[in-house]
């Protein structure tokens, strides 16, 4: 299998080097406030094995990975909300079984990889938490340097779990744009890997595992998958898994892919509707797809377009309803960005054929985010000393 980037934007394509993360040409257009402009996606040529699995795909021979197990995470078959819902065929991706219990894994392993590869011990990220954590956490397995730019409103869970990894850690007085700004700039002056969001292509090629999975795991394309979206990095991996299956003639077909954003963050599914990207002032309770300005939003709005996937924008107060009820049903605690694309689906389950195959994409465990977990629930507000004072 032969690997080579190839711009998003004007399709130049170029050898896979370090050194390279967005496209030269494109990058000088970049306008302040505005999407990456010249983000490069991996491109395979070649034939797959016959019996293929995941790292056979990857653009990183498999001896470079740390030893942490990354991905083959669950696919749940919720059968208490299968009868509920009468959807037969909903399937949960449990993504908090990752080792730091994030989806963002995907994308830290195979950039530890790419750094391991290329003697690269320095890696440097923005992030709301989880990628911040999870580089933290593949980062010590693979025994490379962590630094990590969080905005101060960050979850403490997230914070602590950086911290346990041995990451350096700077809190930002601002939100992810600004800290992914100061990340940039630290990474001109101190050099090492930057793994930010799109700025880096590992970061939605390592993403893309996720639909290698759910296609192993089914043995088949389901019909449609529902994806939390902030940046639109993981909406990105999830669609090139897709498509370079169909590209490598394994599969024949592309699912609908739902972008699930909350009102309070939803700059993706406006510049759907518009054909323009705004800035806009991210609020959500869902801090791991809480973006201004969504990095990846380019190449997504392309695929969304190519491959008729459709948006849905939830009430960010539906969002720990929607995260409780999985709970109670499943018993799977997601993260508020894995209940997010749940809120989703609910929204739209009855406009659509119930005999058909769904899959939620459930980001994080739950207990990352324990403050906004306890806005769908009742906490017992009576401390008892006897079964008498029960009321």
């Amino acid at each position: 299998m032969k690997y080579s980037y190839r711009c998003t934007d004007c399709d130049a394509v170029f050898e896979i080097k370090p050194e390279l993360t967005v496209c030269p040409y494109c990058a000088a257009k970049q306008e302040p406030e505005t999407p990456l402009m010249g983000v490069l996606e991996v491109v395979l040529e070649g034939k797959a094995p016959e019996n293929w699995k995941v790292m056979d795909l990857l653009p990183v021979p498999e001896e470079f990975f740390p030893p942490a197990p990354v991905g083959g995470t669950p696919l749940w078959e919720p059968q208490n909300l299968r009868r509920e819902l009468g959807t037969p065929n909903l399937y949960i991706k449990d993504d908090g079984a990752n080792p730091t219990s994030s989806f963002k894994d995907r994308a830290s392993y195979l950039v530890s990889a790419f750094a391991r590869q290329h003697g690269i011990e320095d890696i440097v990220l923005a992030s709301t938490g989880n990628a911040g954590s999870s580089m933290a956490g593949i980062g010590a397995a693979a025994g490379q340097r962590i630094t990590l730019f969080l905005p101060e409103a960050a979850p403490p869970a997230k914070i602590i779990q950086a911290l346990q990894y041995g990451a350096r850690v700077f809190k930002v007085r601002g939100n992810y744009d600004f800290a992914y700004a100061l990340s940039q700039e630290y990474s001109k002056s101190h050099g090492g890997m930057n793994r930010n969001t799109a700025y880096n292509p590992m970061t939605m090629e390592g993403k893309k595992t996720v639909s290698l999975e759910i296609f192993r795991q089914l043995g088949r394309v389901p019909d449609h998958v529902f994806v939390p979206t902030g940046d639109g990095c993981i909406i990105g991996g999830v669609f090139k898994g897709f498509l370079d299956l169909m590209r490598l003639g394994i599969s024949d077909r592309m699912p609908t892919i739902w972008c699930v954003q909350s009102d309070k963050s939803d700059a993706i599914n406006r510049a759907l509707e518009s054909g323009r990207f705004e800035k806009i002032s991210a609020s959500t309770l869902a801090d791991s797809i809480s973006v201004d300005v969504p990095a990846n939003g380019r190449p997504v709005l392309r695929w969304m377009k190519e491959h008729e996937g459709r948006a849905v924008t939830v009430r960010d107060a539906s969002i720990p309803v929607a995260q409780a009820r999985l709970s109670a049903s499943t018993g799977l605690f997601t993260e508020p960005a894995g209940a997010t694309a749940f809120a989703g689906f609910l929204d739209v389950v009855n406009e659509l054929p119930k005999d058909e195959t769904f899959v939620v994409l459930a980001t994080g465990n739950g207990l990352k985010d324990t403050n906004t977990a306890m806005k769908g629930v009742d906490a017992p507000d009576v401390v008892i000393e006897s079964l008498n004072d029960i009321p």
